[in-house]
């Protein structure tokens, strides 16, 4: 069966929004943002971003195109999967586009931070560090909670790729294991913050599926060489 969609051109545009996604997230992520928070220690944070006010404001302006970047590729996959499955489609995009506004609104706890540990002088004192900390604090869960609804996203992605028949099997599947690495990451963050750190190389997981789907996206190619521009 052969099923009407968009064109190779509009794969390959959702490949470079998912590419662009996956650059700004890792690099915000664990080069910019990382490095300079320690959740433990709020005066050597403070100290850490008043040192790199550039680096964390690269950061924040990274997490600000993935959000975008994230928006535009849920519509574009809701293009591509609307012929296979309208209403699970629907409900992936809405869950996607949940998603990116919350991550994209999140930045005001970064932004809060940034602008307590860069005050004037005489508000740079332990309780505005830690402050700024409990900022980035709220950040991190902010975070995860968007992930919760990507990772029902995630979920959905996967079915449809499977039953689809667009894009190898394989890549359906993993992009539903990314949903479940993502829904359990985020739920220990919130109710078994202990076991987090033990659960984070399973991310892994996450870049693999993601990464191939980016590639299979790029490429042009479905597993249906008749499709037509809709």
């Amino acid at each position: 069966m052969t099923y009407s969609t968009r064109s190779p051109a509009t794969l390959r545009l959702a490949g470079l929004l998912y590419l662009v996604i996956i650059a700004c997230g890792i690099s915000a992520e664990i080069m910019l943002r990382g490095p300079l928070v320690e959740f433990g220690d709020p005066t050597a944070t403070a100290s850490a971003i008043r040192n790199a006010v550039g680096t964390f404001r690269m950061a924040i302006a990274a997490d600000i195109v993935m959000a975008a970047a994230d928006a535009a590729l849920a519509i574009l996959l809701y293009v591509i999967f609307r012929p296979v499955a309208p209403i699970l489609a629907l409900a992936a995009m809405v869950l996607r586009l949940i998603q990116s506004v919350m991550i994209a609104m999140n930045l005001m706890h970064m932004q809060s931070a940034l602008l307590l540990i860069t005050g004037a002088p005489g508000l740079a004192t332990p309780e505005a560090n830690a402050m700024a900390l409990h900022a980035l604090n709220l950040h991190a869960h902010g975070y995860d909670l968007g992930l919760i609804f990507f990772a029902i996203n995630s979920l959905l992605t996967g079915i449809l790729i499977w039953v689809s028949g667009l894009f190898p099997r394989i890549i359906g599947a993993g992009i539903a294991a990314a949903g479940i690495v993502y829904l359990v990451g985020s739920s220990l963050r919130f109710f078994a913050p202990v076991l987090f750190d033990a659960f984070t190389p399973a991310y892994g997981v996450t870049v693999l599926a993601e990464g191939a789907f980016c590639l299979v996206l790029l490429s042009g190619w479905t597993r249906h060489r008749r499709i037509q521009g809709a």
